[in-house]
C-alpha cells in the first residue's frame, strides 16, 4: 500500500476511534457534566479569539518577599552540586530513573523521547494524544515539570557560587520566552501548570524571594516582572480550567495545591485572595472525598496514593507557613494515608504496584543517590514523620528539611489511635500474613475494592479479588505495574487487564469492560462474603459481578486462607454458572525468582524463601511463560516506560473450581 493509500484509510480510522471515545466518555459522565465540558469549550473559544480578558495586572509592590528561611546543613552537599553541573551540562533525570540530554537551554516543547517539536498554536486546539504532532506529551510535561531547577536553586543554596543562579536564571528566562501563555503544549493541562507553581515557589523560597539573589540588576528585575506575570496567567488559567465532574481526581488536588500554594507564595493581585480562598476551601473536601475512612486513596492506585498526599502534604505545610492552618481533619486524612501505605508496605520496602502508575513526581528535593530510584513511599513516610511523629528537627529528612527551611510549624493533630494494622475493608484491601515488620514477615495483601474513582475510574485496574506476597522482604506473588499509557494500545490493555494480576479471567475477558485509555464502561464490584477474624488465621471468601454480563453470566467466587502456623495459603476460584465456561488462574511472579515445575509442582525460589504450589482441578493446564509478546504475558514494570520479563503462570480447565495451595519455608 502507498502512503497515500495508507493516509487515506488512516484518517477515517482515527475519525471512527474519535467518535467511539467520545461516545464512551458521554456514557461515563454525570448528569450535567456534558454542560460543564461545553462551558469549557466555550471558554476556550473566547480565549482563542481573545475576547476573555488575560492581562495580568501588576503586581502590587513588595508582594511575594521571603520568609525567613535556614538553609539545611548536610552531609551529602556534594550530591547536590554533581547533580547541578549535571543539569548545566545538559542532563535531566525525568520520571524516576530516566536520563535525557536536553542541552544547557532546552527546547521546553520538544519531547526529550522521540524529539518531535510540538506546535506553537493556541494550546487549547491541540491534539496532545496525537504523537506525530507533539510526541510523547508526558515527557513534554515531566521536563517543564522543573523539578531540575530546583536542584540548581538548592546548589546555589549549598554553595553560593554564582553559576548555579546563573544557570537557573537563564533555563527561566528560556521557558518563559518559549512558553507565552496559552501557546504550545505546556499550557495543556491545569495538573501540570499547577506542578509548576510548586516547584517555581520552592526556588522562589530558597533564592530568598523577591529580593533575592535571581533579581539583582536590570536583567534581574526585567526577570522577575516577567516571572510574576507567567505565574498569573497559571493561577488564572488553573481557575478557569478545573477538572470537574469524572475527572475530578488527583488532577483536582494537584491543580487545587498549586494554585493555594502560589496563592499564598506570591499574594501579588487582588484575585490573589480568592484564588487562595476557593482553594483551601475545595482541598478541605476533596481529601475527605477523595480518601476512605480508613485512609486509602480511591482512585485504588498506589502509586497516586503517594501523588496525592504530596500535594496535600505541600499545601497543609503552606498554610502553616503562612498561620492559618487547615483543620485537623484535614490531617487526619493525612495521617491514615500514610499509615495505610506503611502498612502494606513490606519489611524490604516495596508496596504492591496496584492499578496505574506514571512515576509522577510532584517536587525532588534529595539527590537521587540519596534514595533507591524512585521510593516515594519512603520519602512521604519520613516528611510524615516530621510532622507529626515527634521526631526532633535534627533528625528530620532532607525534604523535610528543605521544605520547612527552618520553620517551626504549629503542633499537629496526634495520629488516630484506631487505625488497623491488617483491615482496610473500608477502601478495599486485607493485609494477610505473620510476623508483620520483621525479618521473617510474610505479607499478603488482597484486594477486594472497586475498580476505581468515579465515572471513568480511570487509574483502576481490572483486578478484583487479586493478592500478592512478599516474603522475608522479598517480592514473591507481584501486580506487574503499569508500564506505559501511551505505548501501543495493546500494552495498555494488558497491563491494566486481569490477565496481569493474580486472579480468575473468565472466556478470556477482562473482568471489567474498557472504554478506552484512561475509562472503564462497566466496573466490576466486589462482595465480601466471609470477613476474616485476623491476618494470622485469616479466612476470606468473597465474590464479584463482573462476568455477570456475559450471555451465560457468571459469578466469580473466591475463598482466601492463610495460617500462620503451618505457613500454608490456600486460594480457590469457583465459577458459578449454568454453563462451561473457560477458566484461567494466573500467577505472576518477581523477576530474580527461580520459578519452576516440577512434575506438576510449582517450586519457586528466593533469596530466603522456598514456595511450593499444588493445584487441583479436572483437566487442569499448566503452563509457565515469560516475555510473550503476542499476546502479552511474563512482564513487569518497577518504572514508567520499563518493562522486564518476569514468570507467568497460567492455571486453566474448563469449567469447574481451581484450588491452589501455597507452602512456604523460610531459609
Amino acid at each position: 500500500m502507498t502512503d497515500a493509500r495508507a493516509a487515506m484509510t488512516a484518517a477515517p480510522r482515527k475519525r471512527a476511534g474519535r467518535l467511539r471515545w467520545l461516545w464512551n466518555r458521554l456514557r461515563c459522565m454525570p448528569p450535567g457534566e456534558p454542560f460543564y465540558r461545553l462551558r469549557q469549550a466555550g471558554i476556550a473559544r473566547l480565549l482563542r479569539h481573545g475576547w476573555l480578558a488575560t492581562t495580568p495586572p501588576a503586581a502590587l509592590a513588595g508582594a511575594g518577599a521571603a520568609r525567613p528561611y535556614r538553609v539545611p546543613r548536610l552531609d551529602n552537599a556534594a550530591s547536590y552540586l554533581r547533580e547541578a553541573d549535571a543539569i548545566m551540562a545538559g542532563e535531566v533525570l525525568l520520571f524516576a530513573t530516566a536520563r535525557f540530554q536536553v542541552g544547557t537551554l532546552p527546547r521546553w516543547n520538544t519531547d526529550p523521547l522521540t524529539g518531535v517539536a510540538g506546535p506553537s498554536g493556541f494550546s487549547l486546539a491541540l491534539d496532545i494524544t496525537d504523537r506525530a504532532s507533539v510526541g510523547d506529551i508526558k515527557h513534554v510535561w515531566e521536563l517543564s515539570r522543573h523539578l531540575h531547577l530546583v536542584r540548581l536553586a538548592q546548589a546555589w543554596a549549598l554553595s553560593g557560587e554564582a553559576r548555579y543562579r546563573d544557570a537557573l536564571a537563564a533555563q527561566i528566562d528560556s521557558w518563559l520566552e518559549q512558553c507565552p501563555p496559552l501557546q504550545g503544549p505546556n499550557w495543556t493541562s491545569s495538573l501540570e501548570l499547577g506542578i509548576r507553581l510548586i516547584n517555581w515557589s520552592l526556588i522562589w523560597h530558597i533564592m530568598g524571594g523577591s529580593d533575592g539573589a535571581l533579581f539583582q540588576g536590570q536583567a534581574g528585575e526585567h526577570l522577575r516582572q516577567r516571572w510574576l506575570a507567567s505565574i498569573f496567567s497559571h493561577c488564572q488559567f488553573i481557575h478557569r480550567h478545573l477538572s470537574r465532574h469524572s475527572s475530578a481526581n488527583n488532577h483536582l488536588i494537584g491543580e487545587l495545591a498549586g494554585l493555594y500554594v502560589a496563592s499564598q507564595a506570591w499574594p501579588c493581585w487582588p484575585h490573589s485572595a480568592g484564588w487562595r480562598a476557593q482553594a483551601r476551601r475545595e482541598l478541605e473536601q476533596q481529601a475527605q472525598r477523595q480518601h476512605s475512612a480508613d485512609g486509602v486513596n480511591r482512585e485504588q492506585a498506589f502509586a497516586y496514593q503517594v501523588f496525592a498526599a504530596e500535594f496535600l502534604l505541600l499545601a497543609g505545610v503552606s498554610g502553616a507557613r503562612a498561620g492559618t492552618p487547615f483543620s485537623d481533619a484535614y490531617w487526619r486524612v493525612l495521617q491514615r494515608a500514610t499509615h495505610f501505605l506503611r502498612a502494606v508496605r513490606d519489611v524490604g520496602g516495596h508496596v504492591p504496584m496496584v492499578g496505574d502508575a506514571d512515576d509522577g513526581i510532584v517536587f525532588r528535593l534529595e539527590p537521587a543517590e540519596a534514595m533507591d530510584a524512585g521510593d516515594r513511599p519512603s520519602m512521604l513516610l519520613a516528611l510524615g514523620d516530621a510532622l507529626w511523629g515527634g521526631q526532633p528537627p535534627a533528625q528530620h529528612s532532607a525534604t523535610a528539611q528543605w521544605l520547612l527551611g527552618g520553620m517551626t510549624l504549629p503542633a499537629m493533630p496526634a495520629p488516630d489511635g484506631a487505625a488497623g494494622a491488617w483491615n482496610f475493608a473500608d477502601g478495599g484491601y486485607l493485609l494477610f500474613g505473620s510476623d508483620f515488620g520483621q525479618p521473617a514477615e510474610i505479607k499478603g495483601m488482597l484486594d477486594c475494592g472497586p475498580l476505581g474513582y468515579l465515572g471513568i475510574a480511570a487509574h483502576g485496574h481490572a483486578d478484583a479479588l487479586a493478592l500478592t506476597l512478599s516474603v522475608a522482604g522479598e517480592e514473591c506473588l507481584i501486580d506487574p505495574g503499569t508500564y506505559s499509557y501511551w505505548q501501543d494500545i495493546k500494552w495498555r490493555d494488558y497491563f491494566r487487564g486481569t490477565s496481569a494480576h493474580n486472579t480468575l479471567r473468565v472466556d478470556g475477558q477482562d473482568q471489567s469492560v474498557s472504554g478506552g485509555r484512561f475509562m472503564w464502561l462497566r466496573k466490576a464490584a466486589v462482595r465480601i462474603l466471609q470477613m476474616p477474624v485476623g491476618p494470622a488465621q485469616f479466612a476470606f471468601r468473597g465474590a464479584h459481578d463482573g462476568y455477570a454480563r456475559l450471555a451465560d453470566p457468571v459469578r466469580h467466587v473466591r475463598s482466601v486462607e492463610f495460617d500462620a502456623a503451618t505457613r500454608r495459603l490456600r486460594v480457590r476460584d469457583s465459577a458459578e454458572a449454568r454453563q462451561m465456561h473457560a477458566l484461567e488462574q494466573f500467577w505472576h511472579f518477581a523477576p530474580g525468582l527461580s520459578v519452576r515445575l516440577e512434575d506438576g509442582v510449582l517450586v519457586v525460589r528466593g533469596a530466603r524463601f522456598r514456595l511450593e504450589g499444588r493445584f487441583a482441578g479436572t483437566g487442569l493446564r499448566l503452563q509457565l511463560a515469560s516475555a510473550s509478546e503476542d499476546p502479552p504475558l511474563g512482564w513487569y514494570s518497577r518504572h514508567y516506560e520499563v518493562k522486564v520479563a518476569c514468570t507467568t503462570l497460567c492455571v486453566a480447565v474448563d469449567g469447574g473450581d481451581i484450588a491452589a495451595e501455597f507452602t512456604l519455608a523460610l531459609f
